[in-house]
């Protein structure tokens, strides 16, 4: 005997399935509970396990993979990067090798127009520009990851000009330190760390040869320009002398503006000019002290050398000589050291260089020959040339690349505190001694605590004792 079941029951079954399969799907209990994905049946009312661990954070919702953003892809070469990289360094040759070439303007101010003030005095002019050049670093560095580039650099061009006619006219120490010590250091400073800071852009395998070529510019200039200082002051006076470097400083930032320009993106969330968490970076911390203390010491030698010569007898005109021969003798530490720089890593390269030079600073107040003083030059010159040249390659690998300017910045400026200290207190040292064995004692010491403290940072960046950093 069968039974006739009504349409609508049949109808309010369908609905009952279609809610259940919704609850279910929902991760929601009915009445009488549900199965889950993982198996488990709930109790009513409450939500599935997966859904409750979503809720309160201890499980990570499944979202889609993000997509790695490519790799940088860098020139390494072509004709537009070896043009930056000749852009720089006219910008070099005309800010740290005018900067270099500070000992022969000690030398005559100590003989004519500062004569009645003490050498460690008329260092502090060179000091304040050697500090300088470093320590704007900090600003423009920033504004150079920014991405604003051109107009300060233009600017900072425009006061190196002016202040180097002016200093023509200068004929009080405070003038002096105004006009050769402030203008030109702060000019100097905002021109040499952002065009620093182009070379990565255009570089990375090739990068220690780059940075090698860049600051064969200031060997050049540290070369050229004490010479036809020297020369001109003699054929000319000391006030056309100082216009025609500035005609010449016309020509190299010409030629630097023009052909130096950044290539990567700017940073979009710049954030402040300091970040104190670079500082974490155990590496980046050490280095940066090293930095501090390696230029307590490393330009006594290019100071004082010809002043030291013709102290134990040298002849004046050769002892003059050997500071543009320090200089030149740096153009092979710089090419040479970019090249290994390359191949085995610019902290492999630099640390035994740098070690020489702490040696040769022993050595320096000890050679008593107008030989033994031209050797000294050529191997100091060498020696130094090579930390100069890659001081800024290891910081390219303490952190991202488009932070890299806010990193050198904060470097230079620690790093100009030491050369803003150094050449004082070793005249400081020389006065009270009467000699110079103490100051090579005192700049030989910093610059072997530097090369330690460079070992340390090396090991915190490598993780082992061997392989290329």
């Amino acid at each position: 005997m069968g039974y006739d079941v009504p349409m609508d029951s049949l109808d309010v079954d369908r609905d009952h399935e279609k809610r259940r399969d919704t609850s279910i799907s929902l991760g929601v209990s009915s009445t009488h509970g549900l199965m889950t994905d993982e198996g488990d049946i709930t109790r009513p009312g409450t939500l599935s396990t997966k859904a409750e661990a979503e809720m309160d954070g201890s499980v990570t919702p499944d979202v889609p993979a993000a997509t790695p953003p490519p790799p940088m892809v860098f020139p390494d070469g072509g004709l537009r990067a070896w043009l930056v990289v000749f852009g720089v360094s006219c910008g070099t040759c005309a800010t740290f090798g005018y900067v270099n070439s500070w000992g022969v303007f000690q030398a005559y101010y100590q003989l004519t127009i500062l004569s009645d003030h003490s050498p460690s005095s008329i260092a502090w002019i060179g000091s304040i520009q050697y500090a300088l050049v470093f320590m704007p670093g900090l600003i423009f560095g920033r504004l150079f990851d920014m991405g604003h580039f051109k107009v300060p650099l233009a600017c900072a061009s425009a006061l190196l000009i002016a202040a180097t006619f002016l200093i023509a006219e200068c004929t009080e120490f405070w003038q002096f330190v105004l006009c050769q010590g402030l203008a030109v250091g702060i000019a100097c400073g905002a021109i040499f760390g952002p065009v620093m800071g182009t070379i990565p852009h255009w570089f990375q395998k090739r990068l220690g040869l780059a940075l090698g070529m860049m600051a064969l510019g200031s060997s050049v200039g540290g070369t050229v320009f004490p010479i036809a200082v020297h020369n001109l002051i003699i054929q000319v006076g000391f006030k056309w002398t100082m216009r025609i470097m500035g005609f010449l400083l016309i020509f190299l930032l010409g030629m630097c503006n023009l052909a130096a320009e950044r290539r990567l993106p700017p940073k979009q969330n710049s954030g402040p000019f300091i970040n104190l968490r670079s500082f974490r970076n155990p590496a980046y911390s050490i280095y940066t002290a090293s930095s501090f203390v390696v230029f307590l010491g490393l330009y006594t030698v290019l100071t004082y050398i010809d002043v030291s010569a013709a102290f134990v007898g040298v002849p004046t005109n050769t002892a003059f000589y050997l500071l543009p021969i320090a200089n030149a003798g740096s153009t092979f530490g710089r090419i040479g050291g970019g090249l290994l720089a390359d191949r085995v890593g610019a902290f492999n390269v630099m640390i035994p260089a740098t070690f020489i030079a702490g040696i040769l600073t022993y050595a320096w107040p000890f050679a008593k020959s107008t030989g033994a003083n031209i050797v000294v030059a050529i191997l100091y010159g060498m020696s130094s040339g090579v930390y100069v040249s890659l001081i800024a390659a290891p910081i390219v690998h303490m952190g991202e690349r488009h932070d890299n300017g806010l990193r050198m910045g904060m470097f230079l400026t620690v790093l100009a505190l030491g050369a803003l200290g150094g050449p004082p207190i070793s005249g400081a040292i020389n006065t009270a001694t009467g000699g110079f064995e103490a100051v090579g004692l005192y700049a030989g010491s910093a610059v072997m605590l530097a090369v330690a403290l460079m070992l340390l940072s090396r090991h915190c960046l490598l993780g082992k004792l061997w392989g290329k950093c």
